[in-house]
């Protein structure tokens, strides 16, 4: 018998921990945590004590508590007892936070399954980020194309386009047929074709049942819907129309968007000027030529912009070793305030205040290529738009989403016609009912027969 059992990413984004059982043969696809995991018990000022393992994360039901899946070291001070792994792999489907977080917590002898991209992201995280550390397992990387065999099941991983570069999609093919897991992904990316193949494959299959994600599954869509060639377009017109600086803020991971920026510096005979550790990733994502992605050590578009650190006079000492890498294409406060108009900077909300030094000229731009707040509340949006206000800087909202639009996904399970839907990673599973198939709703922890 093949079951599903869902213990993340139900009535929620993200969080996806899907585990497929096919007689003996137990795997998980992905192990991520999900947004606002804890958010009604931690905080900021307070988290889950690391000293005390997985027990905080039980005590509020944080985490499943399963036999045969966490490491020993994480069970000391919990009432689960430690046995040797139940799990035979885990497949992750890229690199997001909210799809690959947890496998830190993870037996490291359970085998992980990634794409070769994704590997190197989460190579470039642990390197460049403090509190990253997804420990050590048996990695075991894929492309597409490639069928692995796990005791009963095969899966075959399928690229798909999403907002980070190597994502993934699943055919697995099981004891009671075939079952496909989405992923996230989109159609109205710069890789349509890549999903496009995923569906092409997946309409073969005549699939058993989809574990279909439903981020923008809503009752009312109040979120622009622009494409990336939208977005690189409107972007365009503004650095062009400019001799002001344009300052832009992204998701890290992006690399579509990254490159968009890239572009549009070089096309407007501008630089873009980046962090270390955005370099630090380019550098790495070097790596797997299909991305083809500049190199920031000899691309003469990218500069390195070092903020003051410890005796904040721009010492090789004052950096970690990863970002002396970088030094050779180092651009200060100074360079940026002096050369505004032949820039376009990268700039998070968590650099603002570098502004206070750059002192960027009233009239300058900052383009926000993120998702809208949530809502009209939203304490962070509220602060950014100080900062904005108070450099007398011109705000545009311009950002194509990482997820299908409902109507795409619509399409999508037009095209494949399912037998089952699992509805996951959404917060609108009923929605799913307007579709002409046979929907399972889902709760978090409870089994689904595939038939």
């Amino acid at each position: 018998m093949v079951v599903l059992t869902f213990y993340g990413g139900v009535d929620e984004i993200g969080g996806n921990k899907i585990l497929l059982q096919d007689g003996d043969t137990k795997v998980f696809f992905d192990f991520g945590q999900s947004f606002n995991m804890g958010s009604n018990f931690f905080t900021s000022w307070l988290s889950a004590r690391r000293v005390n393992g997985l027990g905080d994360y039980f005590e509020f039901g944080l985490l499943p508590k399963l036999k045969g899946v966490y490491t020993k070291e994480l069970l000391e001070f919990t009432d689960l007892p430690y046995v040797d792994p139940e799990v035979d792999a885990v497949f992750l489907s890229h690199a997001h936070f909210d799809h690959i977080e947890h496998i830190k917590f993870l037996d490291p002898e359970i085998p992980i399954y990634v794409g070769e991209g994704t590997k190197l992201f989460m190579n470039a995280a642990e390197k460049t980020s403090t509190f990253c550390n997804y420990r050590k397992h048996p990695y075991r990387t894929f492309r597409t194309g490639d069928k692995i065999n796990i005791n009963s099941i095969s899966v075959q991983p399928i690229h798909v386009d999403h907002s980070i570069p190597a994502a993934y999609g699943f055919l697995i093919e099981t004891s009671e047929g075939v079952i496909s897991y989405s992923g996230d992904l989109r159609v109205h990316g710069t890789r349509k074709d890549l999903t496009t193949d995923f569906v092409s494959k997946a309409c073969a299959c005549e699939l058993e049942a989809i574990v279909c994600e439903g981020t923008r599954m809503v009752e009312t869509e109040k979120r622009k819907n622009y494409s990336e060639e939208q977005v690189a377009q409107l972007s365009s017109d503004v650095v062009s129309s400019t001799d002001n600086i344009v300052f832009a803020t992204h998701y890290s991971r992006d690399m579509d968007r990254l490159r968009t920026f890239y572009q549009i510096a070089k096309n407007n005979s501008r630089q873009l000027v980046i962090s270390p550790k955005t370099a630090y990733l380019l550098s790495t994502l070097l790596g797997d030529k299909r991305l083809d992605l500049p190199d920031p050590l000899n691309d003469d578009t990218i500069l390195v912009y070092y903020k003051r650190k410890k005796s904040g006079q721009f010492e090789e000492k004052d950096y970690y070793v990863w970002e002396r890498e970088f030094m050779d294409k180092m651009v200060t406060h100074d360079f940026v305030h002096n050369n505004q108009s032949k820039l376009v900077m990268d700039l998070d909300f968590y650099q603002f205040a570098e502004l206070i030094d750059i002192k960027p000229d009233a009239g300058s731009h900052f383009i926000h290529s993120m998702s809208e707040p949530f809502s009209e509340e939203d304490v962070e949006d509220e602060v950014m738009h100080n900062w904005l206000d108070h450099f007398k800087m011109k705000f545009h909202q311009y950002h194509a989403s990482g997820h299908l639009h409902q109507d795409h996904i619509t399409s999508l399970i037009d095209q494949i016609k399912p037998k089952k839907i699992f509805p996951i990673h959404t917060e609108n599973q009923q929605l799913f009912k307007k579709l002409q198939y046979t929907i399972q709703i889902i709760k978090p922890g409870e089994t689904y027969s595939l038939r």
